[in-house]
């Protein structure tokens, strides 16, 4: 099975959430940030075949990596672009029992922007 090509999502302006959100978390709790990179990382290698409770599809085709350190929740919202693309949108800190709708409903309108318009929806490191 070949990788799944990993793509961070960014804003028309170049700001991208995720990658603003996983700097963030490496300067305020490494030790999260290293269990996020390694479901990143996990993404990578399984693609669709991940399931829970490394990942978990939410709806309207958004899933999100589940990582835990001590007892902090992150989710990293993504969804799937062709047969081996995964977007990661933005990730969150959960707080209750479900993700958000909001959050969820965040994750949807990038989707969509990303599938209007790839390249200027794709991150890419300056």
């Amino acid at each position: 099975m070949p990788k799944t090509r990993i793509l961070f999502y960014q804003e028309k302006e170049g700001s991208s959430p995720i990658v603003d959100w996983l700097d963030e978390l490496k300067r305020t709790n490494r030790k999260g940030f290293a269990q996020c990179f390694g479901r990143i990382n996990q993404l990578q290698n399984l693609g669709y075949e991940l399931r829970r409770p490394t990942a978990d599809y939410l709806r309207d085709e958004i899933y999100e990596l589940r990582a835990k350190h001590l007892k902090v929740q992150y989710r990293i919202l993504y969804f799937f672009h062709g047969q081996n693309i995964a977007i990661l949108a933005h990730g969150i800190v959960k707080k209750g029992s479900a993700v958000s709708n909001s959050a969820i409903e965040e994750a949807i309108k990038r989707k969509q922007k990303f599938i209007e318009n790839p390249d200027a929806h794709t991150y890419r490191e300056v």
